[in-house]
């Protein structure tokens, strides 16, 4: 027996009421469904009737005295209300069928079980009645209640039709099995690999929409091993397809850096929701393939990698439709940045290093800090413990000269207007050569952060240039 709430309850007695008065057959469908079965949070509710989906939301929001509240999508043929934080959307029960070259149907009107047969996945087949005689009835055509209970992700039809019809359902698919923590079922999960060619026919917007939740989700590895396994990662993301592999010249092997990566990812979920800086791990060694080189001496190395990343990370979140903004170059710094705490660890810490650090990565210090500790992965677990104690060590010195001289997005404090006033200069290279001198006097721990000492360095840096301060 499925639990509502208050504003479920009333929800539920509206639509029945408007139902009754529009003589409809009126259920609750889909993810609603599924979502309560697993107590999942609720955030919308699906309604199919047989008839007129528009008529019966203006009457339910009549009822909830919203009556001028519905919003109409007419080329969908369905309206939605939104009632205490729910969104309720309401649509007349279709069928439909696709052309092969474009994944949007020809919709018709079409009987309850039509409508249960054009949805992805048996999870998502089922209904609660709203009617009379069978109200608060859960109706279960596909098998869905067992396959929810097996924890399967399978299509009510054959996949090959489901997904050649609308390709999407291949990122669904995947999507619903990490958030949901599921397997696809063998047939379900042949049938993404047969048809990912299909996957080019979608736009790069919806795409990532899918990609976005995947990332988002509690293991995201799961996701990301799916759309490997299924060749799908190779089509959507070349560059993160091509991080996997492991080759050995003179017995000498690299990690294989896809599932290092996907572990990273995991390691910053287990820490954080930031979706950025998830993506941050994800991008952090994407330019290894074409940075990788083997020499006699080093073996296997990756050198420039960061700053490749860093470069790479604008063009594959343009291709992508993700964000060029601060979150972009939030992602981007971190790339840069990500082997300099490592390298804090490895050698001994100075002042100077973590005073350079902080003015690199201002604000984002700590979510580096956190991708740092993140991206330490291998199978000796003594040689990890060793690590994360070091980087703990690291943490304590940044906070204590973070308290000192406070250099989180930093200025110096001789600007670039106060040279050129003292020594009567316009801008110009010079005034450059003197700021860069000072800060770096500063990070150095040559003088102190403050006006006086960095004033008096800049007349001395001035006089040996062969400057005299105006009068």
């Amino acid at each position: 027996m499925i639990q509502y709430n208050n504003t479920e309850k009333k929800i539920l007695d509206t639509i029945y009421k408007a139902s009754n008065d529009l003589k409809l057959n009126s259920y609750l469908i889909g993810g609603y469904v599924r979502d309560k079965i697993l107590k999942r949070k609720i955030v919308d509710i699906d309604v199919v009737c047989i008839g007129d989906g528009i008529l019966l939301a203006k009457k339910t929001a009549e009822y909830l005295g919203l009556k001028k509240k519905v919003t109409i999508f007419k080329r969908f043929g369905t309206a939605m209300i939104k009632y205490k934080g729910l969104d309720i959307e309401f649509v007349g029960a279709r069928k439909e069928s696709y052309d092969f070259k474009s994944r949007k149907p020809v919709v018709k009107p079409g009987t309850f079980i039509d409508d249960l047969k054009r949805r992805d996945f048996t999870i998502n087949t089922f209904a609660i009645s709203i009617n009379d005689k069978s109200f608060d009835e859960i109706i279960d055509v596909f098998g869905g209640l067992k396959h929810l209970e097996e924890k399967l992700i399978k299509t009510p039809l054959d996949p090959d039709k489901t997904f050649s019809d609308d390709p999407l359902r291949m990122m669904r698919a995947i999507r619903f099995a990490t958030q949901l923590n599921f397997n696809i079922e063998e047939n379900t999960f042949e049938s993404i690999k047969n048809n990912k060619e299909r996957i080019k026919i979608v736009s790069i917007e919806r795409i990532t929409t899918e990609l976005q939740k995947i990332v988002a989700s509690k293991i995201p590895s799961t996701g990301f091993k799916y759309l490997f396994d299924s060749g799908l990662l190779e089509i959507i993301f070349p560059e993160m397809a091509q991080l996997y592999g492991v080759e050995t010249i003179d017995g000498k092997s690299h990690k294989d850096n896809f599932y290092h990566t996907i572990q990273v990812l995991d390691n910053v979920a287990e820490k954080t929701d930031n979706i950025w800086l998830r993506w941050a791990a994800i991008m952090h060694d994407i330019a290894k393939p074409k940075t990788k080189k083997f020499t006699e001496n080093e073996g296997w190395t990756f050198h420039g990698h960061e700053i490749v990343g860093y470069n790479m990370t604008y063009h594959i979140f343009k291709r992508m439709r993700l964000p060029l903004d601060n979150h972009m170059k939030f992602v981007q710094k971190l790339v840069k940045l990500h082997l300099r705490p490592m390298a804090l660890v490895k050698e001994e810490v100075t002042d100077s290093a973590i005073r350079r650090l902080l003015y690199e990565a201002g604000d984002d210090i700590d979510a580096l800090m956190l991708l740092a500790k993140a991206d330490i992965t291998s199978k000796n677990e003594r040689k990890i413990k060793t690590f994360l104690k070091n980087y703990d060590k690291v943490i304590i010195k940044l906070k204590e000269v973070e308290q000192k001289d406070k250099l989180r997005n930093w200025q110096p404090p001789i600007t670039g207007e106060e040279i050129m006033k003292t020594f009567g200069l316009k801008p110009s290279k010079t005034v450059g050569i003197i700021k860069t001198e000072i800060r770096e006097a500063i990070l150095d721990g040559k003088i102190s952060n403050d006006f006086e000492q960095a004033y008096a360095y800049m007349l001395e840096t001035g006089q040996k240039m062969g400057l005299n301060p105006v009068k």
